[in-house]
């Protein structure tokens, strides 16, 4: 079982760190802490969790609802029932003293034990998560293997209820459907229909599909807790020689970021090689943090997640990292255009897990 193994890593790692107790936040946001700890996504309200290096597990949560359904999902942890939610763990705290204490993700944790840092010996333990996070072990690979495949075929019902005269919301209900169907219990995705006035995609709007229009989407489904993501381009009706030439750029620019993926590399250098791309046809303004974000992201317990692909991180990438590699940006002939494959990363590369054609497709008008 993933959880199992998921317990197992984080004790050695906390016996290897010297770390007696960990202490973890999550929301129904940030969840992805929370869910390697303990094994419970949160949907409501806010949570946190004691990890002592002896294996108990105690998970705080101020939601009735959620201490209900914690009950069932995740047998061997203790549930609690904390309406005043900082109050209690502050006080098991206390019971813990003398204690080395650390926490994750630090930016979240309650001010009033933040600052009893010094106090209680509490360190920031963030790095240390994200290390976990970040690095997969094999169930969790496999995991990420699933729900690329799902992405791919969810992709395949995107197409196919893209017409003219339809909702941008009613596409993605049909993704919905579909995934529910599959045991598919998230996806994030968003959607952008239109041309050069399109900078970007966003939750559905109710804009309807027409002639011409390119419609961008990027599908996100979880499995067992874990995410994999895909992005593609589909124009209503015929394509054009300026949105073929622009994909073409996207395509160049994506299978560069893949190709610089290996064990050993760092995150700068898959962005770089995306750029470079760009830069060569006269195109980097369009690399800048005006018109995108990042170029890919890793993928896991969250939709997007460490390390973000950009110039200036220096995060190493290692061999069983699972990433998405996406030149997203805008393109001032054509607008918002997207391209992105799953992969995890290898000793000597990378294994792509989406199997989607990398073309510019063309629905009937």
């Amino acid at each position: 079982m993933i959880a199992d193994d998921r317990k197992a890593r984080l004790l050695e790692a906390m016996k290897e760190t010297g770390l007696d107790v960990l202490m973890v936040y999550g929301n129904a946001w940030q969840g992805d802490y929370l869910r390697y700890a303990t094994n419970f996504g949160i949907i409501e309200g806010q949570a946190l969790a004691l990890v002592r290096n002896d294996g108990h597990v105690t998970l705080y949560l101020d939601s009735p609802l959620e201490v209900d359904r914690a009950a069932l999902d995740c047998p061997g942890v203790e549930i609690v029932h904390a309406p005043d939610l900082v109050g209690e763990v502050d006080q098991a705290l206390n019971r813990l003293r003398n204690q080395r204490f650390g926490a994750a993700p630090q930016r979240l944790i309650p001010r009033r034990i933040a600052a009893r840092a010094k106090d209680i010996n509490l360190t920031d333990q963030t790095a240390f998560v994200d290390r976990l996070l970040m690095g997969k072990l094999d169930s969790e690979v496999a995991a990420v293997r699933k729900a690329a495949k799902l992405a791919d075929d969810g992709y395949r019902v995107f197409m196919q209820a893209a017409r003219p005269g339809r909702a941008d919301y009613e596409l993605i209900a049909e993704c919905e459907a579909f995934f529910r169907a599959n045991g598919v219990d998230d996806n994030f995705q968003i959607i952008g229909v239109g041309g050069v006035e399109v900078k970007g995609m966003a939750p559905p709007g109710g804009k309807k599909l027409k002639r011409g229009d390119m419609v961008t989407t990027e599908l996100t489904p979880c499995v067992d807790g874990y995410y994999a993501q895909i992005c593609r381009t589909l124009v209503v009706g015929e394509t054009t020689p300026e949105q073929r030439g622009a994909h073409a750029l996207w395509r160049e620019s994506m299978e560069a970021g893949i190709a610089a993926v290996r064990d050993g590399v760092i995150a700068a250098d898959i962005a770089k090689a995306e750029n470079d791309v760009f830069r060569k046809h006269g195109m980097g303004k369009y690399t800048t943090s005006e018109f995108t974000r990042v170029r890919g992201h890793g993928m896991g317990l969250f939709a997007d997640t460490k390390p973000h692909l950009l110039e200036n991180v220096t995060t190493r990438i290692d061999a069983g990292m699972t990433l998405i590699v996406h030149p997203n940006t805008y393109h001032p002939a054509v607008g918002y255009m997207v391209l992105g494959d799953a992969v995890v990363v290898t000793k000597t590369g990378c294994d792509v897990l989406t199997g989607t054609p990398r073309e510019l497709f063309s629905v009937s008008a």
